[in-house]
């Protein structure tokens, strides 16, 4: 007898036959009016929202990430409509060549399939995925956290009314249960679900990558460094340390360390001083403690130990290390870094160059914000996640990493 998982599955799966009827004027009215059906029922999400709020701490660094708003409702519909406004890469050439036989070849994108994503207190993850999967002809099969059940919930069912007004299988958009033993029956879900993407902390991103016997598109942690470099530009640092770092610290791409070059610590103190207007917490290494004594609050101020390096730590929280030169900034981004997004303050090129080349990570920045590596500020419309790993896609992954592809032969009675 089949289980309750399997016949979600199972569906899925036969919805996914079904998406390439549609056209991609029909693909972009129904993304519209599903823009339109958020705003609609806002009231309704952020009741759903509010008790999800009520079961966690307002301390807990998920609380900002959980938490919905009119305004942030308004981003996230105005994502789904810029992915109806980016073109479709379904059917996109990729090459094509015609063999000495006569054999003609093309390589197209196609979807993936079934693309399964398992979340934690993110609700706005549940529209993204849903809008690129549908956008690249993916159903969706979706398991988030417990922390969202009730903000997932009540976002799914606004998904389903606009898919049924539209005469559109519901079950291209399938939330699972919030319980554990659904993440256990997505992660063996081998010949129904074709790829699976973690987005969470790393621990959880770790624990699908060990356990998971469908593939894996790993959407690493961000543990994000920026370098200030002996030719960094004072003001430029400033405001992009503060930016990198106060945006939104409960998202992957804030910033974790910053890095001086030992002849610019005189600068240290007016490179951070406007973070403790945001009762930041600075975890120093030697060097830079000894500099910010008596300049930055005490009460914000602590002395650091190799376990505050390699942290990300989602929250009003940055370690300081003091490097030598270039050369220690490299090694110890190469020691600690997730390959996520990384940063160098310079105005020497040879500098900038030789970080850019040499930084191994996703997102790689000179004189920026690391607070920009998102799909959306990337032109991609919306993002199903940010990879850190090297096969099939890395950073932000938009539209044509929702893609795989395939060959299509056309002969004329050619054989071997």
């Amino acid at each position: 007898m089949k289980n309750t998982y399997q016949l979600y599955f199972e569906d899925a799966v036969a919805a996914s036959r079904k998406l390439h009827l549609l056209s991609k004027d029909k693909v972009n009215i129904i993304l519209n009016s599903l823009a339109d059906e958020l705003l609609r029922n806002t009231d309704k999400i952020l009741v759903a929202n509010q008790l999800d709020l009520d079961r966690m701490s307002v301390d807990d660094p998920k609380y900002d990430r959980l938490k919905l708003s009119a305004e942030r409702l308004e981003g996230i519909a105005q994502e789904v409509r810029n992915v109806v406004g980016l073109e479709s890469p379904l059917g996109q050439k990729i090459s094509e060549n015609t063999l000495p036989n006569g054999l003609e070849l093309t390589k197209i994108r196609v979807p993936m399939g079934v693309v399964g994503v398992i979340y934690e207190a993110r609700p706005n993850v549940t529209i993204d995925v849903f809008s690129l999967c549908f956008k690249t002809g993916n159903v969706a099969v979706l398991k988030g956290g417990s922390d969202a059940e009730f903000s997932n919930l009540a976002i799914i069912g606004v998904i389903h009314e606009v898919l049924t007004a539209h005469e559109v299988d519901v079950n291209v958009a399938v939330l699972l249960p919030a319980a554990r033993d659904a993440t256990a029956a997505l992660l063996n879900a081998v010949g129904l679900v074709d790829v699976l993407i973690p987005r969470g902390s790393q621990s959880l991103i770790n624990y699908v990558r060990d356990h998971s016997k469908v593939p894996v598109i790993e959407t690493g942690a961000g543990i994000v460094h920026t370098f200030f470099d002996v030719s960094g530009d004072l003001e430029k640092g400033k405001n992009i340390i503060f930016n990198a770092k106060t945006r939104r610290v409960s998202v992957c791409n804030s910033l974790d360390c910053l890095l001086v070059h030992q002849r610019r610590l005189s600068d240290l103190y007016q490179l951070v001083a406007q973070l403790a207007e945001q009762s930041v917490i600075l975890y120093a290494d030697e060097p830079s403690f000894a500099v910010l004594s008596g300049s930055y609050p005490s009460d914000l101020l602590f002395s650091a130990g190799p376990e505050d390096f390699g942290i990300e730590f989602l929250d009003y929280k940055m370690a300081v290390k003091t490097v030598h030169n270039l050369e220690g900034a490299l090694e110890h981004i190469a020691k600690y870094s997730s390959k996520h997004s990384e940063a160098i303050i310079a105005e020497d090129e040879t500098s900038l160059l030789q970080f850019l080349n040499a930084v191994d990570a996703a997102a790689v920045y000179a004189n920026a914000s690391t607070a920009f590596t998102d799909g959306g500020q990337f032109g991609l419309g919306a993002e199903i996640g940010i990879s850190t790993q090297k096969l099939h896609a890395r950073g932000p992954m938009g539209l044509e990493e929702l893609t795989s592809y395939k060959w299509v032969i056309r002969g004329n009675g050619q054989i071997r």
